[in-house]
């Protein structure tokens, strides 16, 4: 294997001016510069990385710890996050929390210790020691997803709460009154944020949501069958489930198939966080989708500002709503596969006297059944 000696012996500079073109220097000339790189080209030299990083103090690796490895919108994310990071020099370590605050930490503990340049987190919980000493110590970290609030970390995001808006609006119109949600754990700001959007976008059609309509979950199937077995049980159930999430949302499905309920007919479903397999249950679900891929790599773009001494910013992108046909509406004005929408009209007075917020958008325009809905 050739060595760095090699090198500079094939390209007749000193090791000292292929150390400084190799880290990018921009004290060497043009022709060295040449002389270099191709001598790189022609002995296949690769440099080692651990040496460079003892040098150079920085080993060119990003830590990534996400919630749910199994949960497809976060493998989607991962992925995206390794792209853009290859794309930029960088490799990623990927770290799975499993939503266990404390599996987290391990993996926040371990990747700080490997001398990682910077730390991806879609936090578990609020409260993590460890995460906010890292912080506050400077460690070069963005928050991907969700957050820790009074943290001072870069947040790349989705807006969740205009597109649970637009979901409400959208059953509203469908003929749809009781409405019931499976929510996420409360101790992560996208579980408390969801449920309490979902909360005031029924509050400006004047609907209630009950306590008894809203179920505890913990962003995992087996969480969503039970929650939505107990909304089966009660003397008047929901007549749409929202689950806070996709795996959520799967375990719904299989607790109202288990009693031979059908979707829509006998119960509507939509979810947070949109994945391919929607399209092929049947019905195709009617889902929240957030940009998963983009948010992946304007996570990392702001981690090497970071890293790289830029300032770096946080990000909010859209969600939007996807209409299918899980919730009631026909398959023309319920397309698989919804891209942009037009608006939809202003909603309509609440049932109660309190102030209605301007139009809300939706994907499609679907109108009201003649359902009768108590």
């Amino acid at each position: 294997m050739a060595s760095i000696k090699d090198v500079a012996a094939e390209a007749g500079v000193s090791v000292a001016t292929v150390s400084r073109v190799l880290n990018d220097h921009p004290s060497v000339s043009s022709d060295a510069r040449t002389r270099v790189l191709r001598a790189v080209a022609a002995l296949g030299y690769r440099p080692n990385a651990v040496a460079r990083s003892l040098r150079t103090d920085q080993t060119r690796t990003l830590g990534l710890v996400i919630s749910d490895v199994l949960n497809p919108y976060f493998t989607e994310l991962a992925r995206s996050v390794e792209e853009e990071a290859r794309a930029l020099g960088y490799s990623v370590i990927i770290g799975n929390a499993d939503e266990r605050p404390d599996l987290q930490d391990h993996h926040v503990r371990t990747l700080l210790d490997r001398r990682i340049d910077g730390l991806l987190v879609s936090p578990t919980d609020g409260g993590s020691p460890l995460m906010l000493d890292a912080a506050r110590a400077g460690t070069p970290m963005v928050f991907v997803d969700r957050w820790i609030p009074g943290v001072d970390v870069p947040v790349v995001r989705a807006d969740g709460q205009s597109a649970v808006r637009d979901l409400v609006a959208h059953l509203y119109g469908l003929g749809h009154r009781r409405l019931a949600i499976i929510a996420g754990p409360a101790a992560t700001t996208t579980g408390s944020e969801r449920v309490q959007a979902f909360r005031e976008a029924l509050a400006a059609y004047g609907l209630p949501l009950p306590d008894v309509y809203t179920g505890q979950g913990d962003f995992q199937a087996e969480s969503g069958r039970r929650v939505t077995e107990g909304f089966l049980d009660l003397p008047e159930p929901p007549e749409v489930v929202f689950a806070a999430d996709n795996l959520m949302a799967l375990g719904a499905l299989d607790a109202i198939r288990a009693r031979g309920l059908r979707v829509p007919d006998d119960i509507a479903l939509a979810a947070f966080d949109d994945i391919p397999w929607f399209v092929h249950t049947d019905p195709p679900v009617t889902a929240v989708a957030q940009p998963t891929g983009e948010l992946g790599r304007a996570a990392v773009r702001a981690l090497v500002d970071r890293i790289e001494g830029r300032p770096p910013q946080s990000v909010t992108l859209p969600a939007r709503l996807v209409v299918r046909r899980s919730c009631g509406e026909t398959p023309e004005a319920a397309p698989e596969a919804a891209s942009e929408a037009p608006h939809s009209p202003e909603p309509p007075r609440p049932l109660a006297p309190q102030a209605v917020p301007g139009p809300a958008p939706a994907v499609t325009e679907v109108p009201a059944t003649n359902r009768s809905k108590p």
